[in-house]
């Protein structure tokens, strides 16, 4: 039975913390979404800033496949412009195993922060992406030797020794963050699925630039699906962004403030950078700003549920929330959000609730009747 809810893991981590167990904190919340049933778990890739500490997710991944028993784990994602395809491909393959089929390759072009330290421009991010993607896909699910000379990788007759993990292709997701339409194009064109940013930081920053919509992202992506004669699923889309439950709104909101004002200002602010208060906009409100932008959703367990209800009709339908685990809160609270989001909001979603309900009005309007 599918949850349609999984995690996303940048993961992100406080400074002033032990980082061994920060690390370890992100194996053991794996663990307790696999125990509620989540369907994937994503680890992203960073090597800037701090606070993301993960600067090699396959390895998380392959811990992550020997203490769990039917979550999916996934690359959130490959930076394609900062590893050479054919270790790419191997790595996928390898963790395909170690999963025993449960692996998902994520990919993308790669982290500005990141590119900065060494030495690519975007631009130079998008172009190795552009000339990665199609050797990667060939490498993990073709068949074909791939021959291929760019200014910064040569394969010359490649082809993985190790087949894949059963007869099936591996899953492959490109990520977007809805800044450019290059990423839904390459979805629609590969046939690839694809994972959103609900709301990018950016947007809430003055002067960013305009933000391409989740519906406009999947337009844009079934667009080039058709030009180039491939077919994508909306099951397979996911939508990412910061989730928390708790038994009221009142308390969602208290449990969650302070950490998202540190997360905003210590990080974002501080660490990458950024203008991070909008005009207008006091600090004490920011929480609520980001929430009413559709950049979050916190509340008690019907909120949310109506949160990703109206997310679904804005849309047009999308397969899987993805919560980003963003460290607002005690770990306490974070598991028992987790808790409320896979026992309350989930079935409301999925529909997993109501034959138990449905033989409850059965027998009641059976001695009714009588």
């Amino acid at each position: 039975m599918h949850s349609r809810i999984g995690l996303f893991l940048s993961p992100v981590h406080e400074t002033g913390q032990d980082p061994h167990l920060a690390i370890h904190r992100n194996l053991d919340l794996v663990e307790h979404a696999d125990r509620l049933n989540f369907d994937e778990a994503w680890f992203g890739e960073h090597h800037t800033l701090g606070w993301g500490l993960v600067g090699a997710p396959e390895t998380m991944i392959a811990a992550a496949s020997q203490r769990t028993r039917q979550i999916k784990l996934a690359h959130g994602v490959v930076p394609l412009s900062g590893h050479h395809p054919f270790h790419v491909a191997s790595r996928a393959v390898h963790l395909h195993h170690l999963a025993r089929g449960r692996y998902i390759l994520g990919v993308g072009p790669g982290v500005p922060f990141d590119a900065g330290m060494f030495g690519l421009d975007p631009k130079v991010q998008r172009k190795r992406l552009d000339e990665a993607l199609p050797t990667v896909l060939e490498l993990v699910n073709g068949e074909e030797r791939v021959t291929q000379k760019t200014d910064w990788y040569e394969l010359n007759d490649a082809k993985l020794q190790l087949p894949r993990f059963g007869p099936g292709p591996i899953e492959v997701a490109m990520a977007t963050s809805g800044t450019s339409v290059t990423s839904p194009r390459l979805v629609g064109r590969y046939g690839l699925s694809m994972t959103s940013f609900a709301l990018p930081f950016a947007l809430m920053t003055p002067g960013a630039p305009d933000h391409i919509g989740l519906a406009q992202q999947w337009k844009h992506a079934e667009e080039a699906a058709d030009e180039f004669g491939q077919t994508i699923r909306r099951e397979d889309w996911r939508i990412a962004l910061p989730v928390h439950v708790a038994e009221t709104r009142e308390q969602a909101f208290a449990e969650v403030r302070e950490g998202y004002d540190r997360w905003l200002f210590e990080y974002f602010s501080k660490a990458a950078g950024r203008e991070v208060q909008p005009p207008g906009t006091p600090r004490e409100k920011l929480l609520e700003a980001r929430v009413e932008a559709g950049g979050a959703l916190v509340g008690s367990v019907d909120d949310v549920a109506a949160g990703i209800r109206r997310m679904q009709e804005a849309t047009g339908g999308f397969g899987t929330l993805l919560v980003y685990a963003a460290d607002w809160t005690s770990y306490e609270n974070v598991n028992r959000s987790l808790e409320l989001l896979a026992r309350h909001v989930a079935p409301q979603i999925t529909g997993a609730a109501a034959r138990p309900q449905e033989a409850v009005d059965w027998a009641i309007a059976s001695r009714a009747a009588k």
